[in-house]
């Protein structure tokens, strides 16, 4: 059996929203190519073992498991980065918070110590590391499995210097010695945001951590926490952008507008139209 033939049989059988492009690039995975290589070589032969590799990834497709995991990797802000099943799937959503963050960042060269808050594979602090070479980053995680994770990523495209990674639940309470500035002049966070019972009936739940994606009852309880310790730690006309679920754009600008005094309040949407990232510019005394 070749590869063309494989993809014959296989691909009606996949559920997913792009059974054909999922199908090649499983394969190609499989077969240790590049899915434009696959694509040229469709009448490459499977040998017996690689066909039975590539019948047993086919089969976890099928039974539910995402595509990342199978193959251990994901596409983001044009960087390849490492997945595991400990992490969060990075999703197109989040190259919009990156967007404003290196945008500001490059408009401000003054600023330059960034915190990013539930940093899970690592995507934002090492996306904005690579397009902001001189920033200095604090990355945080609860999970020390995912932080494993995120440090790999920065080695792997050599930003491991700008970021220290440190295992804290958002931030500590008060403000200890760490490798970076006491005052951080922009902070990131995706935080876990999806209502509780609404997770539980999405196909997602079960397939990636629940503890990447439950924001309790409304989506909103780590980030009441966030804001209660962010004035701690922002600089004076420092950022503040968070990503949020489509539904929480007026309870997440609520909520921002009881915990700071003196702010300015945007809510940017996302290319289907959807609030996204809430934008929180601290305004100095």
């Amino acid at each position: 059996m070749n590869a063309e033939e494989f993809l014959k049989q296989i691909t009606p059988q996949l559920k997913t929203d792009w059974p054909e492009f999922d199908a090649q690039l499983l394969l190609a995975h499989v077969m240790g190519h590049p899915r434009t290589w696959l694509l040229a070589h469709l009448d490459a032969p499977l040998p017996p073992p690689q066909l039975e590799q590539a019948q047993k990834a086919f089969a976890q497709l099928q039974a539910g498991v995402p595509l990342p995991y199978i193959i251990g990797h994901r596409e983001f802000f044009g960087l390849d980065f490492e997945i595991t099943k400990d992490v969060l799937i990075p999703r197109p959503e989040t190259e919009l918070l990156l967007e404003k963050a290196i945008a500001w960042l490059k408009a401000s060269p003054e600023r330059r110590t960034v915190a990013d808050i539930g940093t899970g594979s690592g995507i934002i602090a090492v996306t904005l590391a690579m397009h902001v070479p001189d920033v200095h980053i604090l990355a945080t995680d609860i999970s020390h499995a995912a932080l494993k994770v995120a440090k790999h990523n920065a080695e792997k495209f050599h930003v491991h210097h700008n970021i220290d990674f440190l295992q804290y639940d958002l931030l500590p309470q008060h403000v200890d010695p760490l490798p970076t500035e006491q005052h951080f002049d922009l902070i990131c966070a995706n935080l876990p945001y999806i209502p509780t019972e609404t997770l539980h009936k999405l196909p997602i739940f079960g397939n990636e951590p629940t503890l990447a994606l439950d924001g309790g009852a409304d989506g909103l309880d780590l980030y009441r926490r966030l804001l209660k310790l962010a004035p701690n730690w922002l600089a004076p006309n420092g950022k503040i952008l968070l990503e949020i679920e489509a539904t929480q754009g007026p309870k997440a600008l609520s909520l921002a507008y009881d915990s700071f005094e003196d702010t300015t309040l945007l809510m940017h949407q996302d290319l289907a139209g959807h609030d996204r990232i809430l934008d929180i510019t601290l305004h100095e005394d």
